[in-house]
């Protein structure tokens, strides 16, 4: 089994044992191309503009060809087909992969609510979150890079307000606070968090840390968005201060009309990415087409 941790700083296992870090950076950037964008076939001609759009085509397709046999000479195992006009990931790879991991989890929860989740859904989101050991690929710039990072990064914060939202429902006061400050982290002016922060410090009895929660929304929304705290946020806050805040009621476990909306929602989200990838394909082959003689 080839374990790829592309979160955090670029990791290869294979059968538990570290590979040697493929040497060359544009051969990295190949492999880990390849994998963010598995689910498809990739033309050489594209591929080589895309990773080297920078020089002649002639030239950029000699440096496709030169990464690929130095990826090749470094990860045996890497789990490639291709052929004289295409490269892809193998899916029928043996392959363990942080961003599958991820990915698959939020489409398991996709368009559910946190506080709805059953144990074991809760359970395969947090292995999720665990998996995120950092941005994307740290320290990489290229635009490719910059897009994905930010996508995952939104996913990643999504899935954990799932897993808060899901603490403040079944009384994880800890658990939820600290899922709270992982989202301010990478958004401190994320004022849905804030008030689920508020809550969790009112409900466990700290009524004074949810005050001075309320302030650092009120300074984070300021600094960072130049804005005031939205009408939700002032009416909790001032339940706090009266001290009238009180739990609401824990939600119950999924309908069976719930659960085929999740259902055809997952459906529909399917449908939507098959869809996109046939638009990029045909893309790509038009492409193809127009620089052909």
């Amino acid at each position: 089994m080839l374990h790829v941790h592309l979160f955090g700083r670029l990791s290869i296992r294979l059968d538990g044992h570290d590979l040697f870090m493929i040497e060359a950076r544009k051969a990295q950037e190949l492999f880990c191309y390849l994998l963010l964008y598995r689910d498809r076939p990739h033309p050489r001609e594209l591929l080589a503009g895309k990773l080297w759009g920078d020089v002649a085509q002639g030239q950029s397709r000699a440096n496709l060809r030169k990464a690929l046999c130095q990826l090749q000479q470094s990860l045996p195992s890497a789990p490639l087909l291709l052929n004289n006009d295409w490269l892809q990931i193998n899916p029928q790879s043996e392959l363990c992969l942080d961003v599958e991991t991820i990915e698959l989890a939020m489409k398991r929860v996709s368009g559910r609510p946190g506080e709805s989740l059953s144990d074991l859904e809760a359970q395969q989101v947090t292995v999720a979150v665990e998996c995120y050991a950092g941005d994307l690929l740290e320290g990489w710039y290229a635009d490719w890079c910059l897009f994905e990072r930010e996508r995952l990064q939104a996913i990643y914060l999504a899935l954990v307000d799932k897993l808060l939202a899901r603490c403040e429902a079944r009384g994880a006061y800890e658990e939820g606070i600290a899922y709270g400050a992982t989202i301010l982290r990478y958004d401190r002016a994320h004022e849905q968090t804030h008030r689920r922060l508020m809550r969790l410090y009112a409900l466990s009895g700290d009524r004074t840390t949810a005050l001075r929660q309320y302030e650092r929304c009120v300074a984070a929304l300021h600094e960072e968005l130049d804005t005031e705290p939205t009408e939700l946020t002032l009416n909790l806050i001032a339940q706090i201060r009266a001290n009238t805040f009180a739990a609401s009621p824990i939600v119950p476990q999924t309908s069976a009309l719930d659960q085929m909306l999740h259902n055809l929602r997952h459906t529909h989200t399917a449908l939507l990415e098959v869809q996109n990838q046939l638009h990029r394909q045909i893309s790509e082959v038009e492409q193809l087409l127009t620089r052909s003689p």
